[in-house]
């Protein structure tokens, strides 16, 4: 995950450390860092991808991977930053930081692959291709499919 990436997030999330975020060290737990990409991620969908039915579909990760950069403090300001940078028939890659508000030092940095899940099915099914426009129109990719 070291390798280069772009550094143009259009959606940029303001987070809240609460108090129990914070450990006897002073700093963020490392396992909090998956809720504040929970909360960014979620807040990217309601954002991009209307209309999303969640009595009956569901958007799962099946593959996520994080990388710890520098401490978050609690009295620190962050934002989580989130983007789409790959689309499948089924599934899509996240791209998100959680940076200082204040410095734009990038703290962490996760990928993700998540599905979309028909809770009634039980299984995977393909991007709604109002979806897939609306991410591609959104985040200015070429090809709507990689």
């Amino acid at each position: 995950m070291t390798e280069e990436r772009r550094n143009d997030y259009r959606h940029v999330l303001p987070l809240q450390i609460r108090f129990n975020d914070v450990d006897k060290f002073g700093h963020v737990n490392n396992t909090v860092y998956f809720q504040f990409y929970d909360t960014a991620k979620t807040d990217y969908i309601a954002t991009v991808c209307k209309g999303v039915d969640w009595e009956r579909q569901a958007i799962v990760v099946v593959k996520i991977e994080a990388e710890f950069l520098a401490q978050i403090k609690g009295n620190d300001h962050i934002a989580g930053r989130t983007r789409i940078v790959k689309i499948g028939n089924k599934s899509f890659h996240l791209e998100q930081d959680v940076i200082d508000s204040d410095t734009q030092e990038v703290k962490s940095r996760c990928l993700s692959v998540m599905v979309l899940y028909d809770l009634e099915r039980q299984q995977t099914i393909p991007l709604p291709d109002e979806w897939r426009k609306a991410i591609t129109d959104y985040e200015g990719l070429e090809n709507s499919v990689q």
